[in-house]
């Protein structure tokens, strides 16, 4: 790793296919960020069972999220791209943080508050703590930045306190992390309600659009958009929600702006502007899906990466732990 570049960390459960709001959002940041910061990227599986998974899901879901992961651009040669689960020290990190961490914080954590009341017959511990298994993964690598959206500041509000204390009883062995919002990358909300970001655990197969979707899935699910009966391709987030989802969904896509788009669909219906924002997204997919397909079907192929990342991983993560065993009096 560049010593010269800034450590970026950021990782994403693999709890069902990524959606085109995860790539706009998120990975088409992530490709780009290789190139001046030096990156480590995580399937966070550890993170998935808070909430019950099934076994052949999980493990499919994991396999699969690591292909995208490298069929978006993301490259294991300028980057460490691992599965949480295979660097023990995560787990054994987050036991140490769980002891500088108050109980109070945890419970003012607005995601818990929320996973509660969707997951009611499931508040487990795991639940409730996950936020210090966030700030171990950012803490172990010595993070600098990290790529965040709204709904994620209060976590890493959360590893920078945890940070903060630690360093305040034995000094400044750990990094504190600052949050990284990119510079591009519109939110993109729900095809059915744009008034929800849009997300891949939806009930409502018709509100996202899944980085895997076939054509003519994709071509669908537009069709069924919810816009307006305004007949007007304008960008107003307050009066026409769903026409400016699409607007974004469709510059992201296309490279053009808002001002261009609005000119471009002058005097045209939605039908038209549905079907251009259709085919703007599978032509980005397209090519992702075709390497995807090629990287999913070599198992040996990924197997090699993601073993090689999780050394890698390791050899950093593991530093960070044994100075802070050391710092908190462990005999090691």
């Amino acid at each position: 790793m560049d010593k010269a570049k800034k450590r970026v960390f950021s990782a994403i459960q693999p709890s069902g296919t990524l959606t085109i709001g995860n790539y706009f959002g998120a990975l088409k940041n992530h490709v780009a960020m290789q190139e001046d910061y030096d990156c480590i990227f995580s399937v966070a599986d550890l993170h998935a069972i808070t909430v019950k998974q099934e076994p052949e899901k999980l493990y499919m879901h994991t396999l699969e999220l690591y292909a995208i992961f490298l069929a978006v651009g993301l490259d294991p040669e300028k980057s460490i791209i691992f599965i949480q689960s295979h660097v023990p020290a995560h787990t054994e990190f987050t036991w140490l943080l769980n002891c500088f961490t108050q109980f109070g914080e945890l419970s003012r954590m607005h995601q818990f508050k929320e996973k509660s009341k969707t997951h009611s017959d499931n508040i487990n511990a795991g639940l409730f703590d996950y936020p210090v298994l966030m700030a171990a993964d950012i803490l172990l690598y010595n993070t600098e930045l990290v790529p965040t959206g709204q709904d994620q500041k209060q976590h890493i509000e959360l590893a920078r306190n945890v940070a903060q204390r630690v360093n305040g009883i034995y000094g400044d062995i750990l990094v504190v992390p600052e949050p990284y919002i990119p510079r591009t990358g519109a939110k993109i909300t729900s095809l059915q309600d744009p008034s929800k970001k849009m997300s891949k655990s939806d009930s409502n197969i018709n509100a996202f659009i899944s980085i895997l979707d076939e054509p003519d899935t994709i071509i669908k699910k537009f069709k069924r958009a919810v816009t307006d009966s305004e007949a007007l391709v304008k960008f107003d987030e307050e009066s026409k929600p769903g026409v400016s989802n699409l607007m974004n969904i469709y510059s992201c896509a296309t490279g053009r702006s808002i001002a261009e788009i609005e000119k471009e669909f002058e005097g045209k219906g939605y039908g038209d502007f549905k079907m251009a924002v259709a085919q703007s997204v599978v032509d980005v997919l397209s090519p992702i899906q075709a390497e995807y397909k090629r990287i999913i079907s070599d198992k040996a192929y990924m197997s090699k990466k993601f073993t090689v990342a999780a050394e890698r991983a390791a050899d950093i993560a593991n530093d960070t732990l044994r100075r802070l065993k050391e710092k908190i009096g462990f005999y090691i």
